[in-house]
């Protein structure tokens, strides 16, 4: 049986993404090289940053695929909100209400998009 447990984000600079991507997932990277960094999280999940032009067959414009992050509640959101800009990420949604839930998106610098939600009581 296949396993789903590893993404791969083309990136401009994996040295560059892993500074923001340590503070976004708060820990270390266990690979840190020039073309590639890799994160495995606790749940399993393997993030790997990929040099974009190293990448064969090479990836298309970011954009299109969102990286979610569950929060606890609308406080947490509204923290992460926050925090985040700070990082100067660019801010595609506020926070806002949705079918499913509390949320915002924004773009980090390779233009990959990140979106923490709470899920609502009733989601739709």
């Amino acid at each position: 049986m296949r396993t789903l447990n590893y993404l791969l984000l083309p990136v401009r600079s994996p040295r560059e993404s892993e500074k923001l991507y340590t503070r976004l997932l708060g820990r270390e990277p266990v690979e840190n090289s020039e073309t590639f960094v890799l994160y495995v999280l606790p749940t399993g999940l393997k993030v790997g940053l990929w040099l974009a032009s190293e990448m064969e067959p090479r990836p298309k414009a970011p954009g299109g695929l969102e990286l979610a992050f569950t929060e606890q509640s609308r406080d947490a959101v509204l923290q992460t909100y926050e925090d985040w800009k700070k990082l100067g990420l660019k801010v595609l949604q506020e926070p806002t209400d949705m079918d499913f839930g509390f949320t915002f998106v924004v773009e980090d610098p390779d233009g990959h998009r990140l979106r923490p939600f709470v899920l609502a009581v009733n989601p739709r």
